[in-house]
């Protein structure tokens, strides 16, 4: 009698497809129960049991994070990790991971206990393989790490230098301590950009937990840089605060780290880079550039500066032809129409596309840049962590600010009689920005950036007495709508699979130099051609 209790039970659980659960985590300890079962209602008390505690725990596992989302959409499954060697070989490996624990009671912004490791041994995470101790270096870009940092190599960094930069429009304060974040927040921000932006340095520590040292960092989330030079002469001993900020220019010692919109910009509908990144390879396999239309492109807010108002001036009228077609973008009537006419996939139908900066630089240089058009960039005054790299006639065809119309339309009327060298700059420009502005690369410049700047700090960081813990639950669980969607889209599931990529040695003189004056000798002879063009003409 108990054998074929005990098999009609199996038969049922078996079907329900929670006899393994049910064997292991309910009916094995109660072994003894189990064997003095005999009567058909408790057999149904124990099945309900096991099905009841089985389903409890899948669905706190999976939603706990409340919304109008599914789990498929904000839990990310990463079942294996795969990294493939420069050589070609792809290695497979078992990924750990650490879902985000919101408890459907714990919606609040408090992070919860043992939430993620501070710390986990590189050899739980990294291949123990060629793969990693090869590790390719880092783009060019990263060279200037060396430079950012350069004005407090003799001094280090010292807790009244980072004091001090808590004046220079600061928005928030982050300090790493033993591999947890903790933030004070000074002003609010223009829309999402702070909390983007600790989201994203968030992600980076779930990529390579306890790998960062302690740090003591200051924010600011506007659109100019603002420590200026002149006010720290190298005669002086004072070194500048160290303040990090979204671009910089050459009257300036702000150090650029990633902007916020990597991890998305939910307000006017930008996808996280790695989703919206991968939009744009497939726009550019849609439309050949050869099939799209022979002329220059810009849509974006004209009214932020001077400068794209008299851009204005280069559109299609009764008068002129500038080869230029603009579109001012009003973000009021696209977010009531619901965004349908801002799809940044769907404006890769030119041959040419304009960047100009705005109020300082612009986050839609990336998306330009990523067209498989020819970018021709308005001589720009500020830059971000990876545009100083870029090369004109390179990556880019460079336009004068002086004479906008006049040489916009010399480099259209060029590409278009020259349409194999301005393809190949194009192509060169998007595969930049594919293959070294990836997202593994934007965290490895992050994660180099910081452990740089860790080894300056002449002190070991505290937790302020205003901050807060910060971790990824305490930011996505309470979020709403695209906030969240977004935070998941970008979410660090768990650790890499690999280390960063092998920090470049800085420029020594003679190099740094060669590579500024190259870029001066490109833009000069543009200008010449250019010259020469418009006295063949009326």
């Amino acid at each position: 009698m108990r054998e074929e209790v005990a098999g009609r039970m199996q038969g049922i659980l078996k079907g329900l497809g929670v006899y393994r659960y049910c064997t292991e985590k309910i009916l094995l300890p109660w072994k003894s129960e189990v064997t003095l079962v005999r009567s058909s209602l408790a057999m149904l008390f124990l099945i309900i049991l096991c099905i009841t505690a089985f389903l409890s725990t899948r669905l706190i596992d999976s939603s706990s994070i409340a919304g109008n989302f599914q789990q498929k959409s904000i839990l990310p499954r990463i079942p294996f990790y795969k990294y493939t060697h420069p050589a070609g070989k792809k290695l497979h490996r078992n990924r750990t991971e650490f879902r985000l624990n919101c408890s459907l009671a714990n919606v609040t912004k408090t992070c919860p206990t043992n939430y993620y490791p501070s710390k986990y041994s590189s050899q739980d995470f990294y291949e123990k393989s060629e793969a990693v101790a090869q590790q390719p270096q880092c783009p060019e870009y990263f060279r200037w790490i060396h430079e950012d940092l350069l004005p407090w190599r003799k001094t280090g960094i010292t807790p009244e230098m980072v004091e001090a930069a808590k004046d220079k429009n600061a928005a928030f304060r982050l300090v790493i301590v033993n591999g947890t974040a903790y933030v004070e927040t000074y002003k609010h921000s223009f829309q999402t950009r702070d909390i983007f932006t600790q989201w994203g340095i968030l992600q980076l520590l779930r990529r390579h937990p306890g790998r960062l040292p302690d740090l003591d960092l200051i924010f600011t989330c506007g659109d100019r840089p603002n420590i200026v030079q002149e006010y720290y002469p190298s005669a002086n001993a004072k070194a500048p605060p160290p303040l990090f900020s979204y671009d910089g220019d050459d009257a300036t010692f702000d150090i650029v780290f990633p902007d916020w919109s990597f991890w998305g910009w939910p307000e006017i509908n930008i996808k996280p880079w790695e989703p919206l990144s991968k939009d744009l390879k497939e726009a550019n396999e849609r439309r050949k550039w050869m099939d799209r239309e022979p002329l220059a492109f810009w849509k974006g807010n004209p009214h932020v500066s001077p400068k794209r108002m008299d851009l204005l001036r280069c559109n299609l009228s009764d008068e002129h032809d500038w080869n230029l077609r603009i579109y001012a973008q009003d973000w009021h009537r696209e977010q009531k129409e619901g965004f349908k006419n801002s799809d940044l996939a769907n404006q890769c139908k030119h041959r040419y596309k304009i960047y100009i900066e705005g109020i300082g630089w612009s986050v839609s240089e990336k998306y330009i840049l990523a067209c498989d058009s020819l970018t021709l960039i308005v001589k720009q005054h500020y830059y971000d962590f990876f545009t100083r790299s870029l090369m004109p006639l390179q990556h880019y065809w460079p336009i004068r600010d002086d004479t906008m119309c006049r040489s916009i339309k010399y480099a259209v009327d060029w590409g278009n009689s020259h349409q194999q060298e301005a393809q190949a700059i194009g192509k060169a420009a998007s595969r930049f920005i594919q293959e070294e502005l990836n997202m593994k690369y934007v965290y490895d410049y992050m994660y180099q950036l910081l452990a740089e700047y860790g080894k300056l700090l002449t002190y070991k960081p505290t937790v302020p007495r205003q901050a807060v813990e910060l971790c990824s639950e305490s930011m996505a669980c309470p979020a709403e709508g695209l906030i969240k969607k977004y935070m998941m889209d970008s979410f660090a599931a768990g650790p890499s699979g690999v280390p960063p990529c092998t920090m470049p040695p800085p420029y020594d003189p003679a190099t740094l130099r060669s590579v500024l004056q190259r870029k001066e000798i490109s833009i000069e002879q543009v200008q010449k051609w250019e010259k020469q063009y418009w006295k063949t003409q009326r």
